[in-house]
């Protein structure tokens, strides 16, 4: 069986790509099971658990990564250099529980993966 890493690299809300691929992931985890998400670059900020959306008239669709775990998906890991580049850290209150890793290690986890899909 194919394992599929979504990769967000995104902000969410500035474009409709974080929505697209949580879409995305809720899709293909009815057909296969061994799904990982990754969270690099600006797409650390999908994991905020606070966000304040109203205030730029749109829905907060970040709170329903919290449902993955119905799902089966557990595998959520985040790039422990982007936190720390965009001022977050280790205590910031995420909506999902990620396993925040180095580059090195977060590269060896996308590699075990058949399929990446960046959004």
């Amino acid at each position: 069986m194919k394992k599929i890493a979504f990769v967000f690299s995104s902000c969410p809300h500035g474009t409709t790509f974080g929505k697209e691929g949580l879409d995305a992931v809720l899709g293909t985890s009815a057909i296969l099971k061994k799904i990982s998400l990754f969270f690099i670059g600006d797409g650390v900020f999908q994991l905020f658990k606070t966000h304040k959306s109203e205030k730029i008239l749109t829905r907060n669709y970040t709170s329903l990564f919290s449902i993955l775990s119905l799902y089966d998906i557990k595998n959520f890991y985040c790039c422990k250099l982007s936190l720390f580049e965009r001022g977050l850290n280790f205590n910031t209150k995420f909506v999902l529980q990620v396993n925040i890793l180095n580059s090195y290690f977060l590269r060896l986890k996308l590699d075990d993966h058949d399929v990446i899909i960046n959004f």
